[in-house]
């Protein structure tokens, strides 16, 4: 009897465990990361008779969690992989709609811009038609402010967010830490402690989504969680942190550090995975370059603008004045470059555009070993050539050329030497777009007059005809003084040498239109287009058509535009150049015509932009869809059902007072045994 008793005993105490497991499964059914439970029975030791082995009951062996480091590896990897594209596409969306739209993108001011000049080139005398422009010259530049600043504003976003991210990974890492403690004093026993189990792997789950992280399991049942390269963010009960500062070279863009104990280490760009990951891979693929490629199409347009206005008249004869401001001011050079703050010297170089036409779009950065320059270009990692290297006084000028010989634009001035071991971050256009403003406001002052004008002697009596003559640039402004000492200059035609002749002092080239190389034949050719180029005596360089069939003694004439209020040639060129490839132009290749116009420039930024968030919306697809996959895999496992939980309550239930039953009937033997002896 007392045998059957202790086995109804064991069976009424281990379907009530398995009633409270169940019970236990049902209420934690909505718990994040929890893992269904089972309990473990097994049959206890037999006893021996003379008929063989009888058993003895059941007894309760584990208390069992249903889990799969596989499976919750693949939901961990998953989810910081989602969580990066989330981030990523959360930035780009913003930024796509503010480039691309209609309203916030800066395509429609360029074309307002040069569709007002078009308009004053029809009537160059025309003071309405000229204060539109100076209007639509404002417009621009505040577009580009505009732009800047909202992107700009982006930049601070992440600062913030990488803030916080960090402080949600450092709360994570000391909680996974103090799990880590617990369930090894906890399995000291032998037995796993399930649900400090289930809330570390959760702990460690959400950490996933604010950081990627590598998780490796210890004898102990402890975890070591690792991020980056290998950082240990947490080794046993030990948890080290994370920190957004303000970066070294740009304080602007906050790095991340690691900190363990006394030392530091800048982990940003070893990062990847989680929120964290997102937005540092969206800073340096997307917004970076897209805040420089804006940049320079600003210094593009300031630029090139404001030197075609240097090589005209306006309408008092004087030469053009500048329409947007000096975009090489001492102030706004000196920000183009960012000293580290670890360098031990206060020299702050400035940084000069010297080309915007052949400028890219990347940040460079520039070292001192003490003795010699080195200098190297962000986006590709490309070394530069520093000339020259070292200055052999100061104040010296830097400049840099890669190994295709190909110049960067820009020159670096330096009144003293650095101290050794000295870093500069180079942003040459970074800035652009919030430094062009437009400063010319008087509408008679725009030069749309060209400087030289030619006419054909009246007396001529030959067919032949010139074309009005277009001054090619110097790279500086005119001199209307020296220029006009030079002028006029008359082309007389000498039948015997079959060619022009010009006074002393002037040289006179039949060129090919294409390149301006001299052409073959030199002399004149009747009855076709002829192209020359007339250098003047202070260095001007003209160049002209002539055509049809001059007789001999037949002069044309180049003069000074003293009164041209009526011409627009410079207007034109002035509208021309919305159609100009006169952006990132590479000046090392020849036979081939590179860079774009600054429309076309503009459209590329926008084009890189839509593609990239077309391919964001279609990784988040696709990243959410792998981690739902994941996920439900692991609940299929895992995750608790309750209609099996529900199944499971009946059955121990039946269990229960079957074993109930069991020791009913032992009772009842027991007490008819007593009875038989009264």
């Amino acid at each position: 009897m007392a045998d059957l008793l202790n086995i109804g005993l064991s069976g009424l105490a281990a379907n009530k465990t398995s009633l409270a497991v169940t019970g236990h499964n049902i209420t934690n059914v909505n718990t994040p990361g929890y893992s269904r439970q089972d309990a473990v029975q097994a049959t206890r030791v037999p006893q021996f008779s003379g008929v063989g082995y009888i058993g003895s009951g059941t007894t309760l062996v584990d208390i069992r969690r249903t889990y799969s480091e596989f499976l919750s590896t693949q939901v961990r990897s998953s989810t910081a992989l989602s969580a990066d594209v989330e981030a990523y596409k959360a930035q780009i969306e913003q930024l796509d709609s503010l480039l691309a739209g209609t309203t916030t993108g800066i395509t429609p001011s360029l074309q307002s811009f040069f569709s007002a000049l078009q308009t004053a080139a029809e009537d160059p005398a025309n003071i309405p038609a000229r204060q539109l422009v100076l209007s639509e010259a404002e417009g621009l530049a505040k577009r580009f402010n505009v732009v800047y600043d909202r992107v700009s504003e982006q930049n601070e976003f992440i600062n913030k967010q990488m803030t916080a991210v960090t402080e949600q990974v450092n709360r994570l890492a000391t909680s996974i830490a103090s799990y880590n403690d617990a369930i090894s004093i906890a399995a000291a026993n032998g037995k796993q402690p399930n649900d400090l189990l289930d809330a570390r792997d959760e702990a460690v789950r959400q950490l996933s989504t604010y950081v990627g992280v590598t998780v490796v399991a210890q004898d102990d049942n402890a975890i070591n969680v690792f991020v980056g390269s290998g950082q240990p963010l947490v080794v046993g009960s030990a948890a080290s942190r994370l920190e957004a500062v303000a970066g070294s070279d740009d304080p602007t863009r906050f790095e991340i550090e690691f900190v363990s104990g006394g030392s530091r280490q800048g982990v940003t760009s070893l990062l990847t995975g989680g929120e964290l990951g997102g937005l540092i891979r969206y800073r340096s693929e997307t917004l970076d370059p897209t805040l420089n490629s804006i940049g320079r199409l600003a210094l593009g347009v300031s630029d090139q603008v404001n030197s075609q206005l240097g090589q005209g008249l306006d309408l008092k004869g004087q030469v053009g004045a500048a329409l947007f401001g000096d975009y090489n001011d001492p102030a706004t050079a000196q920000l183009r470059v960012r000293a580290f703050s670890t360098n031990t010297s206060n020299v702050q170089p400035a940084l000069n555009i010297t080309d915007t036409s052949i400028l890219t779009t990347s940040d460079y950065r520039l070292e001192f070993d003490g003795t010699q320059y080195s200098a190297r270009r962000l986006s590709d990692g490309a070394t530069l050539t520093v000339n020259p290297n070292p200055p052999a006084t100061y104040p010296a000028a830097l400049s840099f050329t890669d190994s295709s010989g190909r110049d960067q634009g820009f020159q670096i001035a330096l009144d003293s030497a650095p101290a050794a071991d000295d870093r500069y971050l180079l942003q040459p256009t970074r800035r652009g777009a919030t430094a062009i403003t437009a400063v010319l406001d008087q509408p008679d002052q725009l030069a749309f007059a060209a400087p030289v004008r030619s006419d054909a002697n009246v007396q001529n009596r030959g067919t032949a005809t010139i074309g009005q003559p277009a001054l090619q640039s110097t790279g500086s402004n005119i001199n209307p003084t020296t220029l006009q000492a030079a002028l006029p200059v008359t082309l007389t035609y000498d039948a015997v040498a079959a060619d022009f002749t010009v006074p002393a002092g002037a040289t006179l080239t039949r060129i090919n239109p294409n390149d301006g190389t001299p052409a073959t034949p030199a002399t004149f050719q009747s009855g076709q287009q002829n192209t020359y180029e007339l250098e003047l005596s202070d260095g001007s360089r003209v160049r002209m058509s002539l055509s049809g069939r001059p007789e001999n003694g037949d002069t044309f004439n180049l003069s000074f535009n003293q009164n041209g209020v009526s011409d627009n040639r410079n207007a034109l060129a002035l509208a021309d150049l919305q159609s100009k490839a006169t952006v990132g132009v590479d000046p090392t290749i020849t036979g081939i015509s590179t860079g774009s116009s600054f429309v076309d420039s503009y459209g590329d930024t926008v084009e890189r932009v839509g593609t990239l968030t077309a391919q964001a919306r279609q990784d988040s697809l696709a990243t959410t869809s792998i981690l739902k996959q994941a996920t439900d895999n692991r609940d299929s496992l895992s995750a608790v059902n309750l209609d099996e939980e529900a199944a499971n309550l009946i059955k121990f239930e039946q269990y229960y007072n079957a074993s109930a039953q069991v020791i009913q009937v032992a009772r009842s033997l027991f007490d008819t045994l007593i009875g038989a002896f009264r």
